[in-house]
């Protein structure tokens, strides 16, 4: 079943939007936007995901690119997201499935506004943090 959602996630997630990636050194930070509305009554309860018209979730995952990883591995998070009203600390949700880690972060969001994201990392393996920034605008989902 948890395979089931990651691989939902990564096809749901081409559809709310493409997946993006940022390199650092070797590692590759992979991200994306799911509306939650994508996500089954079933699988957003057993990852206590939220749903809703104004719901969606950051996923993460990084992986070291030069040793030819494809699955992502653990690392150390924390981070912030807001829009013009609310905002907040990332709620992180680790997700682990055989070798594989990454990350869920459900938030809300204003219609047709933008949100930011900022957040700090250190891949497993890693002595150095990494920061990054980003922004995305979202509609709600009817």
């Amino acid at each position: 079943m948890k395979y089931f959602f990651a691989v939902c996630c990564l096809l749901w997630a081409t559809l709310a939007s493409a997946q993006q990636s940022e390199r650092f050194d070797e590692f590759e930070l992979h991200y994306s936007i799911v509306y939650s509305t994508f996500l089954t009554a079933d699988i957003a309860a057993q990852f206590g995901i939220p749903r809703g018209k104004d719901k969606a979730m950051l996923t993460l995952s990084v992986r070291d690119a030069d040793a030819g990883d494809v699955e992502g591995r653990p690392m150390e998070i924390s981070g912030r997201t807001w829009d013009l009203i609310t905002g907040g600390d990332m709620k992180i949700k680790e997700v682990r499935e055989g070798r594989a880690t990454y990350y869920l972060i459900p938030f809300e969001f204003l219609d047709r506004e933008y949100r930011f994201f900022e957040f700090d990392f250190t891949p497993e393996g890693s002595d150095k943090t990494y920061s990054y920034t980003f922004k995305t605008q979202l509609w709600r989902q009817e």
